[in-house]
């Protein structure tokens, strides 16, 4: 069974810095895109950032030029660096991973249970 497991969440203040990690663990073959996406309160769920195994990486306009994604395929975990928080990346951070189980299978999405963030003005 997959789980993907989030941490470093929190309360920061504003112009604050915080560091996300999510780990993937289980019967694993390969993962393709790792990355993060957030819901705020009465919102859809957007992407903020994903990185391919390869390493390109694709941001979220909100994101560029203060959040970082990275990745350490060897731990099969993706962090995301955010800084110069605003109180509107207030929301929940969910790690998302496309992976397959198996040699030759597709890729399919799994998600991990959130980790809230909230930046205090």
């Amino acid at each position: 069974q997959v789980q993907l497991v989030e941490s470093g969440g929190g309360l920061v203040q504003a112009g604050g810095s915080l560091r996300l990690s999510c780990t993937a663990s289980g019967s694993i073959f390969s993962i393709h895109y790792m990355g993060w996406y957030r819901q705020a309160p009465g919102k859809q769920r957007d992407l903020v950032a994903h990185m391919t195994s390869d390493g390109s990486a694709n941001y979220a306009d909100s994101a560029k030029g203060r959040f970082t994604i990275s990745r350490d395929n060897a731990k099969n975990t993706v962090y995301l660096q955010m800084n110069s928080l605003k109180p509107e990346d207030t929301a929940v951070y969910y790690c998302k991973a496309d992976l397959a189980l198996i040699r030759g299978s597709a890729w399919y999405p799994y998600w991990g249970q959130g980790t809230q963030v909230t930046v205090s003005s």
